[in-house]
């Protein structure tokens, strides 16, 4: 529980032409040879990432990136590669070569990255092998329309100067990204229940419970953990009411069973689904399932990969539960990890994990890849609470997510 998720961490993505000296960057940034520097253009083939405290900017993802200008059909699918990392970057970096100057590559990159609402950067890199004047980096920075730093990898000079200027453009990391604590009072009791099953990893916690914990924890409220079957009891013997209750979704039913009606009540996927999503759209595709016919065909979708039990949450749980529901045969595809596919059209729903291993950009772009192709999306602990008809109950701390549930079910998406 001392390591900063990488789903926790500032995502600084550096982008340019190859042999720009990106790589190079990330060493003088770093102060470690953590990557590999070659004259040999593309060197670096597809994004590495790299997970690291960058001080005085805290705990981050440093992604390398393969060169801009790579050719062939192989440096496509390279550079394919390379714009997807946008998709998950908090601050993009653009790596200039002083000896080459600014090229239409840059030029369309930092155009990309603003259409996508990311802080940009430019770095002047090797300015040891070519005089820069103070007019050629105004010149450069008119250009592309973003602040340059002048840099010498070789020299290592510039990279505080860099480091200052990235502090002073990274989205503030302000309460409102709070998981639970905007809910909660200092001395207010928070009871968490903890399934420990065959799923449950050995002797820890899964990350989301981590998190609520430290969040709990920095609002100077108290945390208690318990299992399903012990929360009953675990409740009638505190002294005092618990101002909420959050369960892993798996268990809802029976905890809302035994969470008296005037304790609040939520999951830990419902939290993620506000904290690094959007609740209101994850509630409004959850209401989807009301609509489904046989044959229409729903996409599972996990940031992660993991070790699949028999009774796995995505492969047998949900399913089960949405067929159950639906009374349909409905026709699932699955994504798990980085990949996430290309055709959201082809899908009636979306029913995405908590994200809890990816960053909130990347889990905002695929609801907002969703959104676009009018695509209904859901993550499992809001559909969870919606099949097992306690949404309501689940929904109470969220009064706009409310609102929207008791709103009529929307109409059925014609089929594409």
């Amino acid at each position: 529980m001392n390591q900063t998720p990488r789903g926790n961490r500032i995502h600084i993505a550096l982008f340019g032409k190859r042999n720009a000296g990106k790589s190079s960057v990330i060493n003088g940034l770093t102060n470690q040879s953590l990557s590999v520097v070659s004259d040999v253009k593309g060197t670096t083939t597809d994004p590495v990432y790299k997970a690291m405290e960058l001080l005085p900017i805290g705990p981050v993802v440093l992604i390398d990136t393969a060169g801009l200008d790579d050719a062939g059909t192989l440096g496509d699918l390279r550079v394919k590669k390379t714009i997807e990392v946008l998709n998950k970057t908090d601050l993009a970096l653009l790596v200039i070569d002083a000896t080459e100057g600014v090229s239409h590559f840059d030029i369309e990159l930092v155009r990309t990255i603003k259409d996508k609402k990311i802080p940009v950067l430019g770095i002047l890199n090797k300015i040891d092998l070519q005089t820069i004047t103070d007019a050629q980096v105004s010149a450069y920075e008119k250009s592309l329309g973003i602040s340059i730093t002048s840099v010498s990898s070789t020299l290592k000079t510039g990279f505080e100067t860099l480091k200052y200027n990235m502090i002073k453009v990274l989205p503030d990391d302000d309460d409102k990204f709070k998981l639970v604590g905007d809910l909660i009072q200092p001395s207010d009791f928070v009871v968490l229940v903890v399934p420990i099953d065959k799923a449950a990893p050995k002797g820890r916690l899964i990350l989301p419970q981590q998190q609520v914990i430290r969040d709990i924890l920095e609002s100077d409220a108290m945390a208690i953990v318990t299992k399903e079957y012990e929360l009953k009891e675990t409740l009638e013997s505190l002294g005092k009411k618990p101002k909420l209750v959050i369960t892993d979704s798996q268990v809802f039913s029976k905890v809302a069973a035994d969470t008296p009606k005037d304790i609040m009540l939520t999951s830990f996927s419902i939290l993620f689904a506000r904290y690094k999503g959007d609740l209101v759209e994850m509630v409004k595709g959850a209401k989807t399932l009301d609509t489904l016919k046989d044959n229409d065909k729903i996409l599972i979708a996990e940031g992660c990969t993991h070790h699949k039990q028999s009774d796995d949450i995505a492969t047998v749980k949900i399913p089960r539960w949405i067929r159950g529901y639906t009374g349909k045969k409905i026709n699932i595809d699955y994504a798990s990890g980085m990949s996430y596919p290309d055709n959201v059209e082809d899908y009636k729903l979306i029913i995405h994990c908590g994200g809890c291993m990816l960053n909130k950009r990347e889990v905002g772009h695929r609801i907002s890849t969703a959104v676009t192709h009018e695509v209904p999306i859901v993550n499992y602990g809001v559909l969870i609470a919606y099949v097992q008809g306690i949404m309501p109950r689940v929904l109470e701390p969220f009064p706009l997510a409310m609102m929207i549930l008791e709103q009529s079910v929307p109409p059925v998406r014609d089929s594409l």
